[in-house]
This record gives C-alpha cells, structure tokens and sequence, in this order.
C-alpha cells in the first residue's frame, strides 16, 4: 500500500509538471477562435477586436472562424468537442449557455460540464423603446398604463423563448403587470412595427434602436443594465423604476472543459489585457457593449447563476422547451 501511493504522488507530481511546463510553452501554433454566428454580430465583432492584441502578445496567428448555424449551437458543439488543448477556443454568449439549454428539447452540449470558462469579454444591455405615439413615454408610465389595460400593452421581440423575450417576461414579473407577446423572426421587423405602430413597444439591442431613438422616431424607455451605461449616462435604466431589475446579456471565451487550467490562465490574463486597451474599450462603448475583466471562476460562477435564474424563469412562465 505505501508503496502504491509513493506511484500515485510521482505519477501526479510528473503530471503537473507536465502540464506547467506545457503552459509555459503554449502557443506553440495558431489558436481557432470560434464564433458560433455570422460575421457582423457582437460575438464577431469582440472576436476580431480582441485576436490582433492576442496575436501580438502571444506570437501565434489567432485565426477568427465563424461557424454559424442553429443559433449557435453548432459552434458551440464544435468548441465542446475539440481536443482540450487550448489550440480551439470560442466565443459563448448567454443565449447559447444559459437560455437554450431551457428552451430546446435537445441540445448537444451541457454549459455547465462541457466548457472551461476562460474570460468574459463583455456585457451587453437590451432597450425597451416605444414609437412616437404611444399612450406613453418612460418606464414608469409604461408599467402603469398595462396595469390599467391589463393584457393590451402589446410588446415586440425578436423570438418567442429568446433572450430579448425572458428579459421583458423577468420585467412583468418583477413589475407586475401583463402584456401580449408579438415574437417576430428578425430584429428588423421589430423596428419597422414599432416605429409604425403595430405593436406599442419592442425590447431588442440598443444597436437596432439607436438610429431610430436619434430620429425620434421611437423613444428609450429604459434599459436592461442595472446601473448607469458608461459613456452614456443619461439614458434611463430600468432598475430606477423597479429595483434589483438586472437583464444583462454578456459574451465569453469558452475552452473545451478538459483544457489545463494554466493554459485558462494564461489566456485570461491575455484577454482581460487586451480589454483595457484605451481602442478596444472606446469601440466596444460604441457597440453597446461593457468590457468585463475578471477570472475564469468569476466567469464561472457567472453561467452557473445565470443557468439557474433562466431556468427558474422558464419553468415559472411555463415555457414549454421546443
């Protein structure tokens, strides 16, 4: 016996000084950053901000490879499934780790056992907006006009069991009121009805608004962020109008979960030193999107807690996965 535990303690030890000395030397190749949707989005647009700073400060070509399909959910099957090297990692966002896996009926990934968090890149705030017209103008008024019209306040998104929908279903909730869900298959089409009426409000990006809300052609009721957006600090944010309201979307660098957390760290201290970079900072502002710099296991706790409030909320509202 004590033999036997002197080979498990040479055996560990030789592992680990392996997989440091592995770490020390990675990369020794070029990276795959895989982004789970077309080139254009929020997940590209980070992707492609962030792989010339790793480039640079690592030596190794970091190559941006968009595999889009099934909302994301191909990629995502890709990042799980790749061999856990650090030489393929992705790009994970809320919608793909912790709202599809309530939604769909079958999913080829768990978020919580088939990922190594690595570093979140960023969050993201949605806009409740209204057109010109309506019978209201700020939250507030919003909020007690459907309690008033009890199922009549008509609202927009961009899909039935989306994010864009449970963040405005975690508001009716939390305000206490009742409204109509009108999903469309296209943030496009949100905006052209509400701006012309056919439905009283739309809760998307602040991107696909933001033309509009300038135009006036539409109002900002308020916005999913918890407190005050950088930059912008007079746009009205819901959490004013019903405390503790907190509908942040966020993106992240994922790894396959089998990946030596040395190379994690490794790749997170790399990321978070590109996030502060004046530039990358300056245009994820103007995107709309808030850079995060934290550890792997604040990201980590991040999906777990996230996982757990959209699950509690599909189950409330009785969504049935599709």
């Amino acid at each position: 016996m004590h033999n036997r535990r002197k080979v498990v303690v040479v055996v560990w030890a030789t592992l680990t000084i392996t997989s440091v000395a592995f770490a020390q030397s990675y990369p020794t190749k070029p990276i795959r950053l895989i982004v789970p949707f077309p080139p254009g989005g929020g997940p590209d647009i980070l992707a492609r901000l962030i792989s010339p700073k790793l480039t640079e400060r690592l030596r190794q070509q970091i190559i941006v490879e968009n595999r889009a399909g099934a909302n994301g959910m191909i990629g995502m099957d890709l990042i799980a499934h790749a061999t856990p090297d650090g030489y393929t990692i992705g790009v994970g966002q809320a919608g793909n780790m912790v709202v599809a896996p309530h939604t769909y009926k079958k999913i080829s990934y768990d978020p919580l056992k088939d990922f190594a968090p690595v570093a979140v890149l960023g969050t993201y705030y949605l806009a409740v907006v209204s057109n010109s017209k309506s019978p209201f103008s700020s939250m507030s008024q919003m909020i007690n006009w459907a309690k008033s019209n009890s199922g009549k306040l008509s609202v927009a998104t961009n899909g039935e069991g989306g994010f864009p929908h449970f963040a405005f279903e975690q508001l009716r909730g939390m305000a206490g009121f009742s409204y109509t869900h009108v999903p469309y298959k296209g943030s496009s089409q949100v905006v052209t009805d509400v701006i012309g009426g056919q439905v009283q409000a739309g809760i998307g990006s602040y991107a696909s608004f933001s033309v509009h809300l300038a135009s006036g052609r539409l109002r900002l009721l308020g916005v999913t962020n918890p407190v005050r957006v950088p930059g912008a600090p007079e746009m009205p944010i819901i959490a004013e109008t019903v405390p503790g309201y907190d509908a942040r979307g966020w993106f992240g660098v994922i790894a396959p979960a089998a990946t030596p957390r040395e190379i994690v760290g490794k790749l997170n201290d790399e990321i978070n030193r590109a996030l502060r970079q004046p530039d990358v900072a300056e245009k994820m502002n103007a995107e709309g999107l808030i850079a995060v710099t934290e550890s792997p296991e604040f990201f980590g706790n991040m999906i777990r807690s996230d996982f757990a409030k959209y699950g509690k909320l599909v189950r409330e509202i009785g969504f049935r996965p599709q």
